[in-house]
């Protein structure tokens, strides 16, 4: 079975004022009534948005996750209704949201730039609030164009990137 890592994220409350903890939470049931298995779980962190801006800090966290037969653009699809249930409207880059579900990783997949699934995610190497969580759940993991450990791309982070467990 495939190795996919799906990134899950959210700074602002959610449908009848879920917390973003709650947000996340409820994401996961979601994507498991959809017919994703989820089979290994991070702990939540608590990090700053990034760029840096003055809006609330997220909470993250990254899934690995099984789904027999299903291909990137379906399961990219499925994340993408789901954040719309959660009231994700995509206004400008970076804004803040209610529920951010990405695709970070799928079994080592590469593509193009411009392609309608860019894999692997293309700034998931430069973002504590992925590799950390990830570091949890896959410590073997190596980026699939970098050739980095997971580790060796946590020592690269710029040190201006604030993240902590949630406990």
């Amino acid at each position: 079975m495939a190795m996919i890592l799906i990134g899950v994220g959210s700074n602002i409350p959610g449908p009848q004022g879920a917390t973003p903890r709650q947000n996340c939470h409820n994401a996961l049931k979601l994507l498991e009534d959809s017919g994703v298995t989820i089979t290994r779980r991070s702990r939540w962190y608590r990090s700053a948005p990034v760029p840096p801006s003055d809006q609330p800090w997220f909470i993250n966290g990254v899934v690995a996750v099984e789904a027999a037969g299903l291909e990137p653009e379906p399961l990219l699809e499925c994340l993408h209704q789901i954040e719309l249930e959660f009231g994700r409207r995509r206004s400008h880059p970076n804004a803040p949201r209610p529920l951010d579900l990405d695709i970070l990783d799928f079994d080592g997949r590469i593509t193009a730039p411009d392609a309608a699934v860019v894999l692997p995610h293309p700034r998931m190497h430069q973002r504590a609030f992925v590799l950390m969580p990830l570091s949890e759940i896959a410590p073997e993991w190596r980026h699939p164009v970098i050739g980095d450990t997971v580790f060796d791309l946590i020592a690269a982070l710029p040190d201006d990137q604030f993240i902590e467990p949630v406990p």
